[in-house]
């Protein structure tokens, strides 16, 4: 016999949203009769109905923000993962994966899925959420015309996916990109050229010249490398690598990939390389004969041979520079050379040159007044090294900083004679640190020692000739000796340096006035 269904319960069997958002029933209850009436009994007492005039009427239509799901307990809100798209398989998966390369190259982060015929924008649940001409568009789809559609898809992508994959059409497109200056998007097109036909050698070499473009020298060479691998008679793929070689101070190994890239090399090219190596002797030797100025020039003209982003090259004329005691110069010169992955540099170099560029630097952050970063650069240098010049360095490096720490506590608390002992023991291990030598004249000039505060401001000035404080607390001694065209001379250099000062302003007026007195 057929159990006959109400037309609520169809309603509600069918009804997936209502039975999504209120919960589904039991079986057991869903099988119970409930009767409209109840007779009153007295252990149950009737329970009448309120007019239905009481009740608000039934709504037809709930909106998704009307409808409200009573829970016991309220379950904790499930974490928020980031949604990362997956490539497919076939011609969609490749499109998708070429899309991520872009994508990841012009750094968007917007999803795209690309079928072989269309490109459409994820959204949630269908919609484009954000800023569209103003509009925002939370709920419902937004329609773009033909040509917003035309406008926001990038052409690259749109020629790409006309293209269907082929790595030789791929190759012309990131050529082109590369001829208009657009690295990122170059390497993209390389990379996903490199993918579908990864033994084709030009793939990897043009791939070397964008990384190379964008100052990503190491890694350029490993894409060149394997292109040689791939093809070794490849002459082209040899004369970009021996180049890479030579900017990075690898002298013989740009000779030896010159000449093998037969006529794609000039005797021009191939006398460059020589004399780098040439260049980069000679320095070497200059450092262990201590001849400063010969290891300057020396590493000079191996950065004007080609040499222009060698690391441990501008080392050297750093080290040279900071002997020769023109520390803003040594500063200047590695702040300006190239910037490598400390991992990079010993990967590509070895660890023995990461130790030498490490502690040239901390000695160079020493000597200008950073000595946190000095101490900090010296232990890394010292780790994992068992070599005797940089350890030395570590210890020198590390009296100084606590010299300079122990006399500002001193100054700190006014024991002016004790401070001027202890930047003197720095000065014991780093006779030419222009910080400890404007520090102790601090404190010749708190004792009334003028004469000796200016000549450590005199000291001071030769090797930084911008060190303003040390002009300043020269000129105020030659004031205290009445050495009024002396004063009135650095704080004229002060004034056109600090304008609106009004200190120094008012010292330059009494000074000149001084010598009005004595004309």
């Amino acid at each position: 016999m057929k159990t006959e269904v109400s037309g609520d319960q169809k309603k509600f069997k069918g009804c997936n949203l209502l039975s999504l958002l209120f919960g589904r029933h039991n079986r057991s209850s869903s099988k119970k009769s409930i009767p409209n009436h109840k007779p009153a009994t007295p252990s149950s007492p009737a329970k009448t109905r309120p007019p239905s005039s009481s009740y608000p009427q039934r709504r037809t239509h709930l909106n998704a923000s009307q409808l409200v799901v009573h829970k016991s307990k309220p379950a904790a809100a499930p974490e928020k993962r980031k949604q990362v798209t997956t490539p497919g398989n076939g011609l969609s998966g490749e499109l998708d994966m070429m899309i991520y390369d872009y994508q990841k190259a012009k750094g968007n982060s917007k999803l795209v899925r690309a079928s072989s015929s269309n490109v459409m924008v994820y959204g949630q649940l269908g919609n484009i959420w954000g800023m569209n001409n103003g509009i925002n568009g939370g709920m419902g789809n937004i329609v773009r015309s033909k040509a917003e559609q035309k406008a926001s898809t990038p052409p690259v992508l749109c020629r790409a996916l006309s293209k269907r994959m082929d790595p030789e059409k791929l190759k012309e497109m990131g050529n082109e990109e590369f001829n208009a200056g657009r690295l990122s998007e170059a390497l993209a097109l390389y990379n996903k050229a490199i993918m579908i036909d990864p033994e084709k050698a030009s793939y990897w070499n043009n791939k070397a010249a964008a990384l190379a473009g964008m100052g990503r020298l190491i890694e350029a060479i490993k894409e060149c490398k394997e292109a040689v691998r791939i093809d070794p008679s490849y002459s082209r793929a040899h004369y970009r690598l021996a180049t890479l070689y030579l900017r990075l101070g690898e002298a013989e190994k740009a000779v030896n990939h010159y000449n093998q890239s037969r006529k794609v090399a000039d005797t021009n090219d191939i006398s460059r390389a020589t004399n780098l190596q040439m260049h980069i002797l000679r320095c070497s030797e200059a450092r262990k004969l201590k001849d400063w100025q010969s290891m300057l020039k020396e590493s000079q003209s191996a950065i004007s041979s080609g040499a222009d982003s060698a690391p441990k090259i501008f080392a050297l004329q750093a080290e040279a520079l900071l002997r020769l005691g023109r520390h803003e110069e040594a500063d200047s010169v590695l702040k300006n050379a190239p910037k490598f992955d400390t991992d990079a540099i010993i990967n590509f170099f070895g660890s023995a040159v990461n130790g030498y560029i490490l502690m040239i630097q901390a000695e160079v952050d020493l000597a200008s007044g950073r000595f946190n970063e000095a101490v900090a650069l010296a232990e890394r240098a010292d780790k994992h090294q068992n070599n005797r010049e940089i350890s030395a360095v570590v210890k020198r490096v590390k009296a100084v900083a606590s010299a300079r720490n122990k006399g500002n506590e001193f100054f700190k608390f006014s024991k002016y004679s004790d401070a001027c002992t202890a930047y003197g023991e720095g000065l014991h291990h780093d006779p030419l640190n222009a910080i400890l030598l404007c520090n102790r004249a601090a404190c010749h000039s708190k004792l009334g020692q003028w004469e000796k505060a200016i000549e450590d401001c005199n000291t001071v000035l030769n090797l930084k000739p911008s060190y303003a404080k040390a002009r300043l607390r020269r000129a105020d001694c030659f004031a205290k000796l009445e050495k009024w065209e002396a004063s009135a001379q650095d704080y004229q250099i002060l004034t056109r340096e600090f304008p609106a000062d009004e200190e120094v302003a008012k010292a330059l007026l009494k000074a000149k006035s001084h010598l009005q007195r004595k004309s």
